[in-house]
């Protein structure tokens, strides 16, 4: 099943394994079944702490749990985990094998405080890059915690149950039989969410952190920029983010950073945190900013108030929270968000095998979307506003060639239309000829770009009518000490090599303000 270089990469993993434990596989006689058998059985070649089983009874066939010898850990995958969930089995082999997470020993102690039985089931799909922040880590929590359950079933391989629960988006996780979350979550997060007083004891922790000299408000690759080179300026860094890395872990391929040839967003967003954790600079993750309190007085402490109370100082302030994914804001989308209404077709696509979906949006992402819904769906209906797509030729002409896309422009998306559980199609306007138009179809994706994080930040700095904060040369914004970079701007061009530009410059310019502007005193 695994190829040697496969082989050889794990069993240099297995090393590291130091108690013994067995996979139980529940097997019927599909090809599957014997798939996975393969797999599992080139894994217990590789280590002799492993033993196979081909006994199991589980009710979902084919599947495999992991279990210590004398162990009570419940994790099993109803999925053969190769493609993204590949690093997911290598870490749940290792973790049961008794190798040390790398999780700070605040949140293991939380993990292990959970109460009540916690039976997580994580509905994914092979080629989603944000599935696996989710099945790794409710599968550590099992590992650790004797209470909680995980299991990780491939969307594409139980499709039955995937209908019979309405799931149209992943990761989906159900809690004890109810749906729990959707979307991508880090392990802090959903300790966070069954941890009811976590918030106001973070909120308490950062309330009473030293004043930074700067605080950066966002992770992308624009803060991460400006963290680095405040830190090696050598004065007081902090970096705020509701997720490090920000957009770049939406984003599947990256090909013109310039002087990496080819990687993906989630690898790129790991690179950028270890960078910035390679200097002495305060990372506060998973955490959101309501409002920028300007100084009180020139060259005075700026309050960041968080969402969870707490209230970070600083001298000054660098924002780089970036964007998100655009609205239609018709009616129907946010009732079927994740219920047909999607925003990932590489995560989502699967889902929606041989089904009709329709791609909202004609510039790069919506015909690149198209083009990759095109060899999983039945047929895509592409809309897109203006007279023609936007997107470049070369994508046109490849999406032009295929023989289930249909392309309608002029077309102006009306409503969403569903059957209250369930999206059933769409309706949009002609332009041309003022008809209004249905669409019968089980999925939309909307691509058509994105929009800035500022809502914060009304009344307090200068925005643009697109809500992007005005910015001058220096990345100065309109308030005194707060400068910004990245997506969240002016500046024109929306690109990764261009944010992380802009990052250096506003932290720069914020040196050079600090150095001239007089210390507040201390109390």
């Amino acid at each position: 099943m695994l190829d040697n270089d496969l082989k050889v990469q794990l069993g240099a993993y297995l090393e590291r394994v130091t108690q013994p434990f067995e996979i139980v596989a529940s097997l019927d006689d599909s090809e599957n079944a014997r798939d996975m058998h393969g797999l599992l059985q080139d894994i217990v070649s590789l280590s002799d702490k492993i033993t196979l089983r081909t006994d199991g009874n589980d009710a979902r066939k084919p599947s495999f749990s992991l279990n210590r010898i004398g162990g009570d850990i419940k994790l099993r995958f109803a999925a053969i985990p190769l493609g993204h969930e590949f690093t997911s089995l290598v870490l749940a082999l290792l973790q049961v094998g008794g190798h040390p997470p790398k999780v700070e020993q605040e949140v293991i102690d939380q993990i292990k405080a959970l109460e009540g039985d916690l039976r997580f089931e994580t509905y994914m799909s092979l080629t989603c890059h944000n599935c696996p922040d989710v099945v790794q880590a409710l599968n550590l929590m099992a590992v650790l915690n004797p209470r909680v359950s995980s299991v990780v079933i491939d969307g594409g391989l139980f499709q039955k149950e995937v209908e019979e629960r309405e799931i149209m988006g992943v990761p989906a996780v159900w809690l004890n039989g109810k749906p729990f979350a959707s979307g991508r979550m880090l392990l802090e997060e959903i300790v966070a969410k069954l941890d009811t007083g976590a918030a106001a004891r973070e909120a308490a922790k950062l309330s009473a952190k030293e004043p930074y000299d700067v605080l950066i408000v966002g992770g992308g690759p624009a803060g991460a920029a400006a963290a680095v080179y405040t830190a090696r300026k050598g004065i007081r860094t902090g970096v705020l983010a509701e997720r490090f890395g920000g957009q770049t872990l939406d984003t599947l391929a990256i090909e013109n950073y310039i002087s990496v040839l080819e990687t993906d967003g989630p690898k790129y967003a790991a690179a950028l945190e270890a960078h910035v954790r390679y200097y002495d600079v305060d990372i506060m993750n998973l955490q959101r900013a309501e409002q920028i309190v300007p100084a009180a007085t020139e060259g005075g402490l700026i309050e960041v108030k968080l969402a969870n109370g707490g209230v970070l100082k600083s001298r000054s302030v660098i924002v780089s929270t970036g964007a998100r994914w655009r609205q239609v804001n018709v009616p129907g989308e946010n009732e079927y968000r994740n219920h047909g209404v999607a925003y990932c077709p590489h995560c989502d696509g699967p889902l929606f095998k041989g089904k009709r979906v329709s791609v909202i949006g004609g510039g790069n992402s919506g015909v690149e979307a198209a083009i990759d819904l095109a060899g999983v769906v039945g047929h895509v209906t592409l809309l897109e506003f203006a007279p023609q797509l936007r997107a470049d030729a070369v994508l046109v002409k490849k999406l032009q060639s295929l023989p289930n896309v249909e392309i309608v422009t002029q077309a102006q998306t009306t409503e969403i239309t569903g059957d209250g559980q369930k999206v059933n199609g769409l309706t949009y306007k002609d332009l041309a000829s003022g008809e209004i138009k249905k669409v019968e179809l089980e999925g939309v994706f909307v691509q058509i770009g994105l929009v800035p994080n500022t809502e914060f930040l009304k009344g307090t700095l200068e925005l643009s009518r697109h809500g992007e904060i005005v910015v001058d040369v220096k990345n100065a914004t309109s308030v005194p000490g707060v400068f910004a970079a990245g997506d969240v701007t002016t500046v024109p061009y929306k690109q990764i090599v261009i944010a992380a530009g802009e990052g250096a410059k506003a932290a720069l310019s914020a040196f050079d303000y600090l150095i001239r502007t007089p210390a507040p005193a201390k109390v």
